[in-house]
């Protein structure tokens, strides 16, 4: 059998102290984040493993983080199922392993206590996705740190990391109008999450900046208040485009105008957010807002493992830019 390389393997190979290494691998402040991948790099190269049940023991820590998700939000094509692939590899770089937990709509609603939480299996928690404000009382009375991912809630002084979602939807807005676009509609339940809300302000404020008044007729609904999808009901009075709080919406929505006889965009354009699958599957594909994925995650995983570090500490409200990522969906106004 070979050698099992060590720390001191690893330390001696770059030149520096077994302490170094220690800092760099187990994620502790104390060395450059150039040095640290540096570190990383070369121990992954020389074959180290790195003994988590043993630094467990020791510290009396499990080394585990709990994503804790609502059903509404998962399925096979999910925008979130994206972001949790990513949690999961940038926790296992800093030598942490995530656990999903899939909350059904009877335990949030019943405010009932998530396993990973009940078995004490986890040393911190991020919540990803906007979940029932009682639930995360009760979360938060269990006593465990945790931080939001893609939704605030002010109700809560907890650390969130959000995409820019109001400056993404006046962006993209802007960009139908200097198309030639004024008869715009707004796919989505305003009342339904907080992002959604802040894309539906970006979109007005939009709209207010280049004095098109906002027409509550092509307001559509696409999920009721708890986040469940409903049927979309397209206007009689037709705009010309569609601004969609999500690209998995844009792709139903598209579907539904083919239905109804309009050609995407010939008759009308249609702009979605996330630039996820749903963008690509489209025909024509979609003209989105793209979501910077691999910083929120990184920024997440920075921030719950310094709440465990530090339980008192205040890091705030984290806004991640995001920029269009233009598709076929959308053209010139011709009415």
């Amino acid at each position: 059998m070979g050698k099992n390389i060590t720390m001191k393997d690893v330390a001696e190979q770059l030149g520096v102290s077994t302490v170094t290494v220690s800092k760099a691998l187990s994620g502790k402040e104390g060395v450059s984040e150039a040095v640290r991948d540096t570190i990383k790099q070369k121990a992954e190269e020389m074959g180290y493993r790195y003994n988590i049940i043993a630094k467990s023991m020791k510290e009396g820590m499990n080394y585990n983080i709990g994503i804790l998700v609502a059903d509404r939000f998962m399925h096979d094509r999910a925008f979130y199922t994206k972001i949790y692939q990513r949690l999961m590899k940038d926790l296992m770089t800093m030598n942490y392993f995530g656990i999903l937990e899939v909350i059904p709509e009877e335990m949030e609603m019943g405010g009932i206590l998530p396993q990973v939480l009940q078995n004490n299996k986890v040393d911190g928690i991020i919540i990803l996705g906007q979940m029932d404000r009682d639930f995360i009382e009760r979360i938060d009375q269990a006593g465990f740190p945790f931080v939001f991912l893609d939704f605030t809630d002010e109700h809560f002084p907890v650390d969130s990391i959000v995409s820019d979602s109001f400056y993404g939807a006046f962006e993209i807005t802007n960009y139908l109008i200097s198309e030639g676009h004024t008869k715009i509609g707004f796919v989505g339940n305003r009342d339904a999450t907080r992002s959604i809300m802040d894309r539906y302000i970006g979109y007005y404020k939009a709209l207010l900046q280049n004095k098109i008044a906002v027409n509550e007729d092509w307001i559509i609904s696409d999920r009721d208040e708890k986040g469940k999808f409903c049927e979309l009901k397209l206007p009689k009075d037709m705009p010309t485009a569609f601004v969609c709080n999500c690209d998995e919406i844009a792709y139903y929505l598209i579907l539904e105008l083919k239905k109804a006889g309009y050609q995407v965009p010939e008759d009308v354009s249609v702009v979605g957010y996330d630039n996820y699958v749903y963008a690509a599957l489209s025909n024509p594909p979609i003209t989105t807002v793209e979501v910077n994925v691999d910083a929120m995650s990184e920024m997440a995983v920075n921030s719950i493992i310094k709440k465990m570090k530090h339980p008192k500490a205040d890091f705030g409200r984290k806004v991640v830019s995001v920029r269009i990522v233009k598709g076929a969906s959308v053209t010139k106004a011709t009415r």
